[in-house]
């Protein structure tokens, strides 16, 4: 019997580099690799759908599944997750010294929907009481002019604006158009060192470890996703999808802890996994709905909250159900 061919996009983590690499194999599947940036894989994936399996902004997903126009069926394999205390990046001049100091602020994103902003605005309302709905938005290019929403939104009740086209997020908060940028990377104006340009939270791993320690929250931004229609045409796909990515990830997991050969190029890489397991225990990055309901929810409740989706959605909304059982085992 042929294996089944599919195209597979994600970027190359290192709980991916099994898979990409061959050590494990995605059951009644051959697999031609795509190891892209996200950026240029959900451009793709939601403009035109280029691959059959592929990595996924959460946000975008839970969305469009609200909506009932998601092109793909979720995996609860969370490759991405990032915590987000370091993604707020302020003008110092302008009398922002709390979160609670943001309100009837203009902050910049380069999308609305994007994950990180979805993670950010939700801890500035469930912490610090800060509603989206008290912040002016304005979305656009952070380095580069003319950055779109990749699926249109329109969130009722929230004043978002694109930027002008010739226009940048950091160049307009450099030039003092913006009083604060909420971003996954650092702006161009901030690591240049350029003056009244800081962060919200500066000790932001102190922040981020006590935010943790109190809520139990790791926030996922990407997971991954199946052309709906191939999932439908072969509904054994993302049980055998996920299997192999929850193998991947064990054998990450068992990588990054050895001590006698270091997986990545950090010298004290032993003592970081340590101070991680301390804070977080030793399966620090879960897969699966069960492990992460907290997690999901929180951004089922918040993509509604913030005006993205049209109704919250319900986790069997958002995940294929063959995977939901496997993430019980």
């Amino acid at each position: 019997m042929s294996k089944l061919k599919v195209s597979l996009a994600c970027a190359p983590y290192d709980r991916l580099q099994p898979i990409f690499t061959g050590r494990v194999q995605i059951e009644g599947c051959e697999a031609n690799y795509f190891p892209l940036e996200a950026e240029e894989v959900f451009a793709r994936a939601y403009s035109s759908q280029d691959f059959d399996i592929t990595e996924l902004s959460s946000s975008s997903h839970i969305l469009t599944s609200a909506r009932g126009d998601a092109p793909y069926v979720g995996v609860p394999a969370f490759v991405s997750r990032v915590f987000r205390h370091s993604a707020y990046y302020i003008r110092t001049d302008r009398g922002i010294k709390t979160p609670q100091d943001l309100r009837g602020k203009t902050i910049g994103v380069p999308e609305y929907q994007m994950t990180a902003a979805l993670w950010a605005r939700g801890i500035l309302s469930d912490e610090y009481g800060v509603k989206a709905q008290d912040i002016h938005w304005r979305n656009g290019g952070q380095e580069q002019p003319g950055r779109k929403e990749r699926t249109p939104i329109d969130p009722p009740g929230v004043d978002l604006k694109p930027i002008p086209p010739d226009k940048t997020l950091s160049g307009m908060l450099e030039a003092g158009e913006l009083d604060g940028i909420i971003s996954a990377r650092a702006p161009s104006c901030f690591t240049r060192g350029l003056p009244n340009i800081g962060r919200l939270f500066p000790d932001f791993r102190k922040a981020e470890e006590a935010y943790f320690k109190k809520t139990g929250l790791f926030p996922i931004m990407h997971l991954i996703g199946i052309r709906r229609s191939l999932a439908e045409q072969h509904p054994w796909l993302p049980a055998s999808v996920f299997k192999a990515f929850l193998q991947a990830r064990e054998i990450a997991l068992k990588e990054v802890k050895e001590v006698g050969v270091l997986h990545a190029m950090l010298p004290w890489m032993p003592d970081e996994v340590a101070r991680t397991v301390a804070v977080m225990g030793p399966n620090f990055w879960p897969y699966g709905v069960d492990a992460n309901r907290k997690d999901i929810d929180s951004m089922l409740r918040w993509s509604y909250e913030q005006g993205l989706s049209p109704r919250q959605a319900r986790i069997e909304d958002v995940f294929h159900k063959g995977t939901l059982e496997i993430s019980k085992l």
